[in-house]
């Protein structure tokens, strides 16, 4: 048996050690400038120009008609579920290696997930699995309204065949671009692609509005619709008036002015991330049995977060023992998303599994990515992952 690294070497937590981050908030004096003037303006309430202003940037930047900001990614994708009439009795297959607020949008609406497994290179939704389930539950007499893809740690999907898929199968693509905000998918931005996307300005992305997401979409019904029931379904008439039960997902004013400040950094602090991603790339390429997530071309990618899967019959390392190394040395790392058919909450949700997303969970690991890590707090980790790997 190959004796572990971490026993010998790092037998405790250095609480002394300064603590790096997957992928910490990167803001400084210009978010704090946009901030400001916002609360000075005095639109410090749900809506206000400076949301307005972020709608129209962020659509015009990705390319749709329309942008509806909302307080999470996963405030858009139910409310753009909910437009559609999704319900009881549909079926939505969406990816399996997704975090699990991809899958509670469908069951917040009383759908059905039906999970779909992944190819091996990126970790996305197989076209060709996709194209079984959809062929499995039409001959089941299954409704499926909808399909959800879930652009991987930034790196798009094959939309051009995930979107042959659903059209031949008359279902809507949603697409969740959470993770992949300026990425591209032969030259197009994601987002962009679909019936309707939806974005995620979490703390932890590529930018940040502290909390909040944004629904985009060329079709205009759908976008009214979106915004109407984010805040609370008002119908436009002097008294309180509600025709259809409303959510109070509204992005706030303030919050929106933190993003516009951060779009307009936001390829400075992909290139940042990609800076990473390459000396990542350099640090294990001779290293037999690791590879990175996503393939060999970042071109398109926004490198939200370095994901690394190793071949443990292979390599001299396991994800696990250099993940457990980190730890120890108080540097954050995680496993690639855990499958959401491993889930004991999805316990008796179907799926067409071939056991790839498994693999990767189990030999995957997410390497510190974020714009903010300093060249010191790097050096530091690559000193730690050379003493495990070697």
């Amino acid at each position: 048996m190959r004796p572990s690294p971490v026993d010998a070497s790092l037998p405790s937590l250095d609480e002394t050690a300064e603590r790096i981050l997957l992928s910490a908030p990167d803001v400084g004096e210009l978010e704090r400038e946009y901030v400001l003037a916002a609360m000075r303006s005095g639109w410090v309430a749900p809506a206000g120009p400076d949301l307005h202003a972020f709608e129209s940037e962020v659509a015009e930047r990705v390319g749709v008609a329309h942008a509806v900001g909302l307080s999470s990614g996963t405030a858009a994708l139910h409310l753009a579920l909910v437009s559609w009439g999704v319900g009881p009795g549909d079926v939505v297959p969406v990816s399996t290696l997704t975090f699990a607020a991809t899958v509670n949008a469908i069951r917040y609406v009383g759908a059905e997930p039906f999970f779909v497994d992944c190819d091996e290179e990126s970790g996305n939704m197989s076209p060709s699995l996709l194209r079984q389930s959809l062929t499995h539950l039409r001959s089941e007499g299954r409704h499926v309204p909808a399909v959800v893809p879930v652009d991987l740690l930034g790196k798009a999907v094959q939309y051009g065949a995930i979107t042959e898929v659903t059209q031949e199968f008359e279902a809507r693509l949603l697409s969740d671009a959470a993770e992949s905000f300026g990425s591209t998918w032969q030259g197009l931005p994601t987002g962009s692609f679909g019936d309707a996307s939806v974005l995620s300005f979490n703390g932890n992305k590529v930018m940040t509005t502290s909390g909040g997401g944004m629904m985009l979409t060329n079709d205009e019904a759908l976008a009214v619709h979106v915004r109407k029931l984010s805040t609370q379904a008002r119908e436009p008439v002097v008294h309180y008036e509600h025709n259809e039960v409303g959510y109070n997902y509204r992005l706030s004013n303030i919050l929106a002015a933190l993003g516009r400040a951060q779009l307009t950094r936001l390829d400075e602090m992909i290139a940042r991330r990609r800076s990473w991603r390459e000396r990542y790339r350099n640090i294990f390429r001779e290293h037999l049995g690791v590879r990175i997530l996503g393939g060999e071309d970042d071109s398109q990618d926004n490198c939200w977060l370095t994901g690394i899967v190793v071949d443990p019959h292979s390599a001299t390392f396991s994800a696990r023992e250099l993940g457990a190394a980190l730890r120890l040395s108080n540097i954050e790392t995680r496993p690639i998303w855990k499958p959401m058919h491993l889930q004991p909450v999805s316990r008796g949700i179907k799926g067409i599994i071939d056991g790839t997303s498994e693999k990767i969970f189990d030999q995957g690991l997410t390497l510190p990515s974020g714009s903010a890590m300093t060249e010191e707090q790097f050096g530091r980790l690559i000193a730690q992952i050379t003493r495990v790997i070697g």
